[in-house]
Formats: structure tokens, C-alpha cells, sequence
């Protein structure tokens, strides 16, 4: 393991009583298959919880935040906030790949940078602090880690369909993504797609798959052209 789970823990601001929970979130299917653990030796029971605790938590928030909001746009929010990619993002901002235990061969392959597995990780995390402690705790996680800045977060969900909507209701202007960088084997590929608007590059995005760079590039372009504004 990269790092000591001590460190993650100063990390997120929660300080775990049972040291096993948290060693249990951190465990991939593909460690837990390369070291003979069976089925239940993975966190995939603590994702599965974690799923639970962090849809009740953003529905009450949603609910409490936005009292004139209807039940479709809460719906479309809620899964913007905890979808595959946004928790993979949250993730990102903790490392929480630095800490996972994963098999050989899915290390070797990028698994720690794999958006599925580490939002998965998020969620068992999620998952092994509500059994340590409490319903309390892990709202207070979701609410520092996941619910805060919330607009960038619902920018992030469908980046590409936004700037888009952005881009054709203000300008004539042509939006492309430029394809700049492509790297690594077949099983680890990296790639860096520029957004451009005319020719002129508003946004970059570094991803596992082209979808995921363009849509980290279309991100960065979204804020590129509301900075100017704010």
C-alpha cells in the first residue's frame, strides 16, 4: 500500500475506533482475489452501504437546500452529485487511490486512477465510517467531500452537453475536441483532448478513456467561459 491508512484518515478529519473497517474499504475484489480473502473479503458489501447512506444524505439535502425545487430536478441533481465520475473526482481530491489495495495486475494496469474503482472506494469508505461511527459522521464526510461546491460538481456531470448549451446559446462559434496526446498499452491508455472554441483553446482534459478527457476538458472550458462573468 502507497500510504499508511493513518495518513488517510488525517486526511478526511475521521479518526476510525475499528482500524479493520477502514482496511476492509480499501480492499479491491482483485486483492481480495489474489490473496484468497473469498467474496466477502473485498469492500464490495461496504460500497453497497455506503451507496445507500450517501443517497439518503444527498436527498435531505436537496430537500432542505432547495425547498422550491421539484421532484424531477432533485432526481437529475442527486445523480449528478453522486455519480461514477463526480466521486471519482471527490476521490481524486483525497488521493483515496494512493490507499487502495489492489492486485498485481490491476495495479499495473492504472486501477488507481480507474474512475470505477475508486468511486466505488469512495462509497465503501462512505460505508465503513457510517458502521464505525454513525449516521453523523458520515453525513458530516459526504457533506465536506462530496455536497461541497456543489455547482462545479453538477457542471462536471455532463460537462460536454453544457458548454454546448453554452456555446450555442451566446456565439456562432464552433466547439471541437482536439485529440493531443495519446499514451500507453492497450490496458492503460492515457489521453489529453483539448476543448477548442474557433480554433482557440478554452479547456484540457487528462482522462483513462477520450469520453472521460473531453469531458474534463469540456470542465475546464465551462469555466473558462464563465470566468470572465463572475
Amino acid at each position: 500500500m502507497e500510504y499508511t491508512l493513518n495518513k488517510l484518515e488525517k486526511r478526511i478529519g475521521y479518526s476510525f475506533q475499528d482500524k479493520k473497517l477502514l482496511e476492509h474499504a480499501m480492499i479491491h475484489s482483485s486483492y481480495a482475489n489474489e490473496h484468497h480473502l473469498g467474496k466477502l473479503g473485498c469492500n464490495e458489501r461496504l460500497e453497497f452501504l455506503g451507496d445507500a447512506v450517501l443517497e439518503v444524505v444527498s436527498s435531505d439535502f436537496l430537500f432542505r437546500t432547495f425547498p422550491e425545487m421539484p421532484e424531477g430536478d432533485m432526481t437529475k441533481t442527486r445523480a449528478s452529485l453522486v455519480c461514477e465520475p463526480t466521486l471519482a473526482f471527490c476521490a481524486q481530491e483525497i488521493d483515496l487511490g494512493g490507499f487502495l489495495l489492489l492486485g498485481k495486475g490491476e495495479d499495473a494496469t492504472g486501477g488507481r486512477g480507474r474512475d470505477s474503482v475508486v468511486s466505488d472506494a469512495m462509497e465503501a469508505l462512505i460505508g465503513a465510517i457510517y458502521l464505525d461511527g454513525g449516521f453523523a459522521n458520515a453525513k458530516e464526510f459526504i457533506h465536506r467531500f462530496i455536497l461541497n461546491d456543489m455547482e462545479h460538481k453538477k457542471l462536471f456531470y455532463d460537462s460536454k452537453t453544457i458548454l454546448q448549451e453554452i456555446v450555442q446559446g451566446h456565439t456562432d462559434e464552433t466547439l471541437t475536441y482536439v485529440l493531443l496526446k495519446e499514451e500507453g498499452p492497450d490496458h492503460n491508455k492515457s489521453f489529453e483532448v483539448s476543448a477548442m472554441l474557433d480554433g482557440q483553446e478554452i479547456g484540457r482534459g487528462i482522462g483513462r478513456t477520450k469520453k472521460s478527457a473531453e469531458q474534463r476538458a469540456a470542465y475546464r472550458g465551462i469555466l473558462t467561459i464563465r470566468k470572465p462573468q463572475e
